[in-house]
């Protein structure tokens, strides 16, 4: 998605509306319900702010095994035997079209950044086909920006 992103491409960086912001705000704390506290303090109402994220454990988990990590960060997509084998691991609880994030066999970081196309039990149970689309990936062009 974002192969080819450069820094060209960002015309300019605009203040969204109030109603904009309150249903950017209503959207992640219906995703990320544990994380409604911290809200004020990320998306502060009246400042601009740009942070990073303290809490490396807010996304849902998956984990490829070595022989996939080379695809993973060519931009490929994660295929369900990647996660099935000895060295993957799923999360039990994730749904389809839910944002995971990937981390790699032996590996204390993610990845890459997807959405995953089958829940984890059709992953384990088809176990065929692209299980996680990737969205982002370390070195991708949003990575250099």
């Amino acid at each position: 998605m974002f192969k080819k992103f450069s820094f060209e491409d960002i015309s300019a960086q605009n203040q969204v509306k109030a109603s904009v912001q309150r249903k950017i705000r209503q959207s992640i704390a219906d995703e990320y319900p544990g994380f409604e506290p911290l809200l004020d303090d990320i998306l502060p109402k009246k400042s601009e702010s740009s942070q990073s994220c303290a809490d490396p454990d807010i996304m849902k988990k998956f984990q490829v095994d070595r022989g996939a990590i080379k695809f993973v960060l060519s931009g490929a997509n994660i295929m369900c035997p990647g996660l099935t084998s000895p060295g993957g691991a799923l999360d039990e609880e994730v749904l389809e079209e839910t944002p995971v994030a990937i981390m790699a066999e032996g590996k204390q970081h993610a990845l890459a950044i997807g959405y995953t196309k089958l829940s984890a039990k059709d992953i384990k149970t088809i176990n065929k086909g692209i299980a996680v689309d990737n969205m982002h990936y370390l070195n991708d062009g949003l990575w250099k920006i």
